[in-house]
């Protein structure tokens, strides 16, 4: 049979980075493999859970193009299956009802604070006479379902980080069922694995914790376990669980930003894992060929955003202009600026080699049809440095432009004209042009100063070589 892997988000909010990253590794291994990905909605949350969540989840998904090859099912539905796990494991014996009032746990918790162990239910209500559980059933006393766990030793070998064992005598009996017979999250995931015969469970390490919960219960009801493997944190730059305060953490606010799918797709597989060598730019056929469980590192990865726009940027000045028109025209609208009429494929051409993200695109070219706004930092700090040289030279440069005509107007033409007029003036030709391009642009960083001044237009870029009054 071939492997079977599962996504299992909970729509309780947007679709996080470190969800998309676990996303991709399943659909990376489903697709490596020939296996098949279930895409499946944990919805049992039912106050956080809404329908505006999951479509969110969804596009985020469709977006990243991180397809599913079953589903999206949701596990609210399967309510009755959880069910009936839970009476096989009470008529097995392995769960007990339990009957203890919130006051009554709330009274062992005290004590257990005042020692040194964790919090464990003292299985009070597994040692109650089965005349005396029959008396409170009927008087219809509520009761949650606990999975009896056993005391050995709680193993598994993860695909990640190799053994990994804990002790079943240091862990709570934990509830599976609530009293209004909803399911609770372990038994819940692991009914549904059983049932949707998942072989691989790729997720984050932050489950390790649940997974000797789980194996128990897979034990208990006489299931195969599947490989885990638990793949390591994503950390801010910082070193710190990543959040809000380091920025964007929802797939949808890089796709707003200008972060393109496949260089999302890229960053995100090389967080946690590693092709070998020093590879970074890479295809989706090649992440798929190159992929595999062996290869996912234990140690957390740092979500470097300066490192996602450098690479979005490799993908960027790949692309053709006429690929980026579309999403480049709608950041034009965005920003306001009114394109029509410009060679706006020339425009971006001139500019997607020096950007990172298609916002950076746009606001490049609006620059270029509208004018720069005040000059930026590097801008300021190059005038003050030519002192008055950066008025004589802006000026002696726009006299040179100035004779040539429309016809004339290209990057060749202005290039000789550039170069002849700061040979005869003794001008280093940095002098020269960096006046031109703060100008144009308010900063120093451009394509070179002729094609700038190329694409701006003969007009235009007049209009803006304004010499400063002394």
């Amino acid at each position: 049979m071939p492997p079977r892997v599962r996504f299992a988000p909970s729509p309780t909010g947007y679709l996080h980075v470190g969800g998309a990253r676990t996303a991709l590794f399943n659909w990376l291994y489903a697709r490596q493999t020939g296996g098949v990905l279930v895409l499946r909605i944990e919805d049992t949350d039912r106050e956080r859970s809404s329908d505006a969540h999951t479509q969110v989840i969804l596009d985020g998904l469709s977006w990243l193009g991180i397809t599913w090859d079953e589903g999206p099912l949701f596990q609210g539905g399967f309510g009755q299956r959880h069910q009936a796990d839970a009476l096989r494991l009470l008529e097995a014996g392995k769960a007990y009802r339990c009957f203890c009032t919130r006051e009554e746990l709330d009274a062992q918790r005290r004590v257990t604070k005042g020692g040194r162990e964790a919090f464990r239910y003292d299985r009070r209500c597994h040692r109650l006479a089965p005349d005396e559980v029959q008396s409170r059933l009927a008087q219809g006393d509520p009761f949650v379902v606990r999975f009896l766990m056993p005391s050995g030793e709680i193993a598994w070998e993860d695909a990640v980080h190799g053994r990994i064992s804990f002790q079943g005598h240091d862990l709570d009996d934990l509830v599976i069922l609530r009293a209004d017979g909803t399911p609770i999250y372990n038994l819940a995931v692991v009914s549904d694995d059983i049932a949707m015969q998942i072989t691989h469970v790729i997720r984050g390490d932050d489950h390790i914790s649940n997974t000797p919960k789980q194996v128990a219960l897979y034990r208990a009801l006489g299931a195969p376990e599947p490989v885990f493997a638990h793949v390591p944190m994503i950390l801010g730059s910082d070193g710190k669980k990543l959040s809000k305060r380091h920025g964007a953490t929802a797939v949808g606010d890089y796709q707003d930003q200008g972060i393109f799918p496949a260089a999302m797709r890229n960053f995100l597989a090389l967080l946690g894992w590693s092709p070998g060598g020093d590879r970074e730019i890479m295809s989706e056929q090649e992440m798929t060929e190159l992929f595999s469980l062996e290869g996912i590192q234990r140690k957390p990865a740092v979500f470097d955003t300066a490192k996602l726009e450098w690479m979005n940027g490799q993908y960027l000045s790949a692309l053709d202009a006429e690929l980026l028109r579309v999403p480049v025209e709608r950041q034009l609208r965005i920003l306001g600026v009114n394109a029509e009429g410009r060679d706006l494929l020339a425009l971006i051409d001139a500019v997607k080699t020096r950007s990172r993200t298609i916002v950076h695109v746009a606001e490049q070219v609006a620059v270029r049809i509208q004018g720069p706004g005040p000059r930026d930092e590097k801008g300021d700090k190059l005038v003050a440095k030519l002192g008055d040289a950066y008025a004589r030279n802006l000026g002696l440069m726009r006299e040179a432009l100035e004779p040539l005509s429309d016809a004339e107007w290209n990057a060749e033409m202005i290039l000789a004209r550039l170069t002849a007029t700061a040979e005869s003036h003794a001008l280093k030709l940095g002098d020269a042009m960096q006046p031109i391009r703060v100008a144009l642009t308010g900063g120093t960083v451009s394509e070179p100063v002729n094609e700038l001044l190329a694409v701006v237009g003969r007009e235009a870029s007049l209009r803006r070589l304004v010499v400063p009054a002394p």
